[in-house]
């Protein structure tokens, strides 16, 4: 009933899942930083998630792991699991009696990023083949949660979940990667109830970048001179003045949710678009 990519690279760990399934986000993603991350389907077994974190912490691989719920699970020929543990190592697992089509790949990416892919009720065998394509096309360099979000992206346009489409998430957990540094969790966004689930994910990790990504202070702009001018005048058409030009721009940059990408005496590109975007031309 669903298709999903558990993947790492080597610093991250995340599940980007869709399905014709209300909020599936609530149902199949788990990830823990230093234990790995899992993706329970096909008739989920929701205990997976939490006994699969407990079994990554204690050292057992993504394999070991998977053999140790599915031998424990009376219905295991109708579920269906990927995982992938601290160390990059990936599995995935299809039951028997999943329904067609079902199946998955696991592997590794030049030694490091490690994968599972996996989907059931399917339109065919191209969906994983395409997500596996994808994963294997994107770089290295690149944010996890977009890796994970171009393999799903490229399941869903090879056909996905042959009953059509309704929901989809992405969960990335990566150390100190939370809002302000206090969680580990990265990216948690769901598209619960929507026709174009994966697009609307797409929508919505791109918000995500722009309010919560990090600044590049290599990037970012000196508030001197004719730009320091021109922000203490955009800003102040919006209601925010004070001598000091760095409070002005964290007093709106906290109106508008852009805090995390605050530099003193410099301004972040994408906060500069913004605010040239939201303020009256100067």
């Amino acid at each position: 009933m669903t298709f999903s990519i558990v993947a790492t690279d080597g610093t991250a760990w995340g599940v980007a899942v869709a399905s014709k399934f209300l909020a599936v986000g609530a149902a199949v993603p788990a990830a823990a930083v230093g234990a790995g991350a899992i993706a329970t389907q096909s008739y989920a077994n929701l205990a997976y998630r939490p006994d699969g974190l407990r079994l990554l912490r204690e050292g057992k691989s993504a394999q070991e792991t998977l053999e140790r719920l599915t031998a424990a699970d009376e219905q295991r020929a109708q579920r269906q699991a990927g995982i992938v543990d601290a160390a990059g190592h990936a599995a995935t697992f299809t039951g028997e009696r999943c329904h067609p089509w079902a199946g998955g790949v696991a592997g590794l990416v030049d030694g490091h990023g490690g994968f599972a892919i996996q989907g059931n009720i399917l339109t065919g065998p191209e969906v994983v083949e395409a997500m596996h394509a994808a994963w294997r096309a994107t770089e290295t360099g690149q944010p996890l949660s977009r890796r994970l979000l171009a393999a799903l992206t490229a399941g869903d346009d090879a056909g996905g979940d042959k009953r059509g489409r309704q929901s989809a998430a992405l969960f990335v957990v990566t150390p100190d990667g939370g809002y302000g540094g206090g969680s580990d969790v990265f990216v948690d966004l769901r598209v619960d109830d929507h026709p174009r689930p994966v697009a609307e994910l797409t929508r919505l990790l791109e918000l995500h970048d722009v309010y919560f990504g990090k600044p590049d202070a290599d990037a970012a702009l000196p508030l001197e001179g004719d730009l320091a001018e021109e922000v203490r005048q955009r800003l102040a058409r919006l209601g925010h003045r004070a001598d000091d030009l760095d409070a002005a721009l964290a007093d709106w940059a906290g109106v508008e949710n852009y805090e995390e990408r605050m530099l003193a005496g410099r301004i972040d590109p994408i906060v500069l678009d913004q605010l040239r975007q939201k303020s009256p031309a100067v």
